[in-house]
């Protein structure tokens, strides 16, 4: 009897421990279209604060919490003359986090909606994305 409540109280530790380390994310990217700037916690800890640009006058950028949905090292926009998106991170059908070469416009609305970034900060991104794994990401993006 003592054994099987033990073996219950250990199972039921474990199930709960999971169950909750599996809702918070390790990684999460808040992304703040008022500053256009973007922070990267990892476990609740400040790791990166980078500018962004946003949707400029026109377009939009969704808001809302996300998971990545998926990556690409590179990626060629279909629908904006075959732009780069080097170091994509897609998190809202065809929304992405990726680099940009149009750095000067980091820091203000520029984009037609995607999430831009210096090509480094991207690279850095993608990496940790990749490495945490996409159900431990959560992309967060207000106003």
């Amino acid at each position: 009897m003592k054994k099987s409540v033990l073996m219950a109280a250990v199972l039921a530790t474990t199930l709960l421990g999971t169950s909750i380390a599996s809702r918070a994310a390790s990684l999460v990217a808040n992304i703040d279209v008022s500053s256009q700037t973007m922070t990267v916690s990892k476990y609740g800890q400040v790791l990166y604060r980078w500018n962004v640009s946003t949707a400029r006058k026109g377009y939009f950028t969704p808001r809302g919490s996300y998971r990545p949905q998926w990556t690409a090292r590179i990626w060629y926009s279909r629908k904006y003359d075959n732009s780069p998106m080097p170091y994509s991170v897609f998190f809202h059908g065809g929304y992405a986090i990726h680099g940009t070469g149009a750095v000067r416009y980091l820091g203000r609305p520029a984009s037609h909606g995607c999430v831009r970034l210096h090509t480094a900060n991207a690279a850095t991104f993608y990496a940790m994305v990749r490495e945490a794994g996409y159900g431990n990401t959560r992309i967060v993006v207000t106003n």
